[in-house]
């Protein structure tokens, strides 16, 4: 562990908090599962930014001055049996860097006294059920002493602002680390391609948590801890649910298979998406639709460079997806006009209804305003053709070097009347994560194909 790393962020965070600032950052509780077993433990992303401290029951607080305390579990050799290791407050200063630890026993006792005297509190808003709660009855020990000249905090603040802001340009350390995550998760992704094409050659039952369990076991193959998110697996027309889960589902020959699934690797994401033939051979159709959505992708890769906006690549996605709709007779042009009518109106919506990128880092959908700061203030207004809503815009935000963020187009294509048959429940995404640097964008998870032909070469294999 680089307890340098994390000390530099927390003096970063101190800085910004004010002379007479404090900021109190829990970590994640556990969860019961079921009735004697909890769900696996997972670390809330801010603290660990701040700390790289993965054990439950913690907290960091954090001075203007720069001084931190860690609350943590106590030595119990006895619960350590069946638990396992805990670094313990006396060791955790020489690991983690922190000015001083404690144990978590003696938060509620500990708190009122560094709260004294400081003006400002803060803390990540929404994000920890009854901190609001437990901020207050802190506080409130506070007041009981003001007759003895103690100043209680007048203000509390939002302290995801200015995390949010640090996360959203990753350091060479972070970028390393969500590189070898996407490494992984392409390895998995090409487990699952294979495994399908081979087991259906032999005339196997293909299931989709079949290719699930590929995946699983390539992430942990690879190092990583967990999955990033629930892995979405889905077979045929099941790749018409977005967020479609891996399930009993049967791989059939002649099919599309959808995975969008990744490995989170020492608290970092990757998210990647691929859709395949099931039996290795794309039919007309089912190509058609690929190579529309990866012309779609392309020009989105384009358009992701240091100085462009967030919006820059969805829209030249939907220019794209919105003309290839046209040439292969998804939509009317004789009842939807042009490409630019198509775009202005939402016409393309019934075939493609989500944004084609999101911040990523620690969370799979990673904090970070998409909103340019430095514009908060020119608003304009439009009507959704779709909605009539009325739709405050700001300028979304100016790409920087170090922000990573997905890039993943996608079509996809119901049953219905007007539908050109042939497309019937067809549903194809292509995801990749990129880092913006100032000539473009690296892609990090091309480890796996994306080309058609290339997919298919693989999957002969």
């Amino acid at each position: 562990m680089n307890a340098n790393l994390y000390a530099s962020r927390r003096a970063r965070l101190a800085a910004q908090l004010g002379a007479d600032g404090i900021a109190v950052i829990p970590t994640a509780p556990e969860r019961p599962r079921n009735r004697d077993s909890d769900f696996l433990y997972r670390f809330d992303s801010y603290f660990h930014y701040l700390s790289g401290f993965t054990e439950p029951n913690a907290w960091l607080v954090l001075a203007g001055d720069g001084r931190s305390t860690l609350f943590c579990a106590p030595k119990d050799l006895e619960r350590e049996i069946w638990d396992g290791y805990r670094l313990g407050p006396d060791a955790a200063p020489g690991v983690l860097g922190v000015d001083e630890a404690v144990t978590v026993d003696q938060l509620d006792a500990r708190m009122p006294r560094l709260l004294e005297n400081k003006s400002t509190v803060w803390y990540p808003f929404a994000t920890h059920k009854g901190l609001e709660s437990r901020v207050d009855g802190w506080l409130s020990s506070v007041r009981a002493r003001v007759r003895f000249g103690a100043l209680c905090p007048e203000e509390q603040r939002d302290l995801c602002g200015p995390l949010d802001e640090m996360r959203l340009v990753k350091d060479d350390h972070e970028q390393d680390l969500m590189r070898r995550a996407g490494q992984i998760s392409a390895r998995a992704h090409i487990r699952a391609m294979k495994l399908s094409a081979a087991m259906l050659r032999d005339g196997k039952d293909v299931r989709e948590y079949h290719l699930d369990a590929e995946l699983l076991h390539e992430f942990r193959l690879g190092g990583s801890q967990y999955p990033a998110y629930s892995s979405i697996v889905a077979a045929g027309a099941n790749a018409c649910v977005l967020h479609y889960r891996a399930d009993t589902a049967p791989v059939r020959d002649g099919e599309l298979v959808l995975i969008d699934a990744g490995c989170e690797l020492d608290g970092y994401a990757s998210d990647i998406t691929r859709t395949f033939p099931a039996n290795g051979r794309f039919s007309g159709p089912q190509r058609a639709l690929y190579d529309l959505v990866l012309a779609s992708q392309q020009a989105a890769v384009a358009a992701t460079r240091a100085g462009q906006r967030f919006n820059d690549p969805h829209d030249a996605t939907v220019k794209v997806l919105s003309q290839g709709m046209l040439d292969l007779g998804l939509l009317d042009g004789n009842k939807v006009g042009s490409v630019d009518d198509v775009i202005e109106q939402r016409a393309y919506f019934p075939f493609y209804m989500h944004r084609t990128s999101h911040w990523l880092g620690m969370d799979v959908h990673d904090c970070g305003s998409y909103v340019e700061p430095t514009q908060l203030g020119e608003i304009s207004e439009r009507k959704d053709p779709l909605s009539n809503e009325i739709i405050k815009n700001r300028p979304s935000r100016i790409l920087r070097p170090g922000m990573v963020l997905t890039i993943e187009p996608g079509i996809y294509v119901r049953a219905g009347e007007g539908v050109p048959e042939p497309f019937h429940n067809i549903g194809i995404r292509i995801e990749d994560d990129a880092i913006v640097n100032e000539t473009g964008c690296e892609l990090i998870s091309r480890g796996v194909p994306v080309d058609g032909d290339e997919i298919e070469a693989l999957m002969r294999a």
